[in-house]
């Protein structure tokens, strides 16, 4: 049975090893966006450090706090990561998320350019492929505006994410956020709301695309989250 210890460690590799995948897909700039998951069993999470590029980003640098955000007694002995380092500035946000949905593990924020020209609309995302009938269960919805600072960004996501299928949302004026069972799931749901949210702005330009039925939103969404791949 793994110590706490050792599962903190496991999942700070793997919160590190995700954000190059942000990168990879081209989802962020300089030092914005973030990877957080949920330590299994416990009240905490760990999360990317702020104003780190992510060239220099390690396990041992990714920061552990409670879910309210507060960088756990651990960290202030250099047990748990370098208490120099303060944790990302949309932490109070991650943490309202995992305080209220607890059948999330991990979340994601980027600042993808396309979804957040959308979010700039304050405009959801229609259902209009049949890749987003299976990975959103229907539109991407947009949440309020919120200022970064506090968990108001937070409870915009729970509220607007509480009554959809989708692991997305565009909040107004700001960006994508995207939770999921662990933070690769996140990871892909940030990816694949970007990948979207790119073809359906190009479908617009070429005409208005064609609305799928309901019915069959729904059809593709149970096949894709309950038979494929299993």
């Amino acid at each position: 049975m793994s110590t706490l210890l050792e599962t903190i460690a496991e999942v700070r590799r793997d919160v590190c090893a995700l954000h190059a995948e942000l990168t990879r897909y081209e989802l962020v700039v300089w030092t914005a966006g973030n990877v957080s998951a949920r330590i299994p069993g416990q009240e905490l999470m760990v999360i990317k450090p702020s104003g780190v590029s992510y060239a220099e980003l390690t396990p041992e640098l990714m920061v552990v706090t409670d879910l309210y955000g507060t960088p756990v007694d651990g960290d202030a002995t250099g047990e748990w990561g370098n208490p120099a380092l303060s944790p990302s500035s949309d932490t109070a946000a991650h943490a309202y998320v995992y305080r209220n949905m607890p059948h999330v593990g991990g979340v994601v924020h980027t600042h993808s350019t396309y979804a957040t020209a959308w979010a700039a609309r304050g405009e959801a995302i229609p259902c209009v492929l049949t890749m987003m009938g299976d990975e959103f269960g229907g539109s991407i919805p947009v949440g309020p505006f919120a200022l970064i600072g506090d968990d108001s960004i937070g409870r915009g996501i729970v509220e607007t994410l509480t009554a959809s299928n989708s692991p997305a949302v565009l909040m107004q004026n700001h960006g994508p956020f995207t939770i999921g069972r662990d933070a690769r799931a996140a990871v892909k749901a940030a990816v694949m709301c970007e990948e979207v949210a790119r073809t359906v702005h190009i479908s617009r330009q070429l005409g208005e695309p064609l609305p799928m039925d309901q019915a069959q939103i729904e059809s593709l969404y149970d096949r894709y989250q309950n038979v494929y791949g299993r």
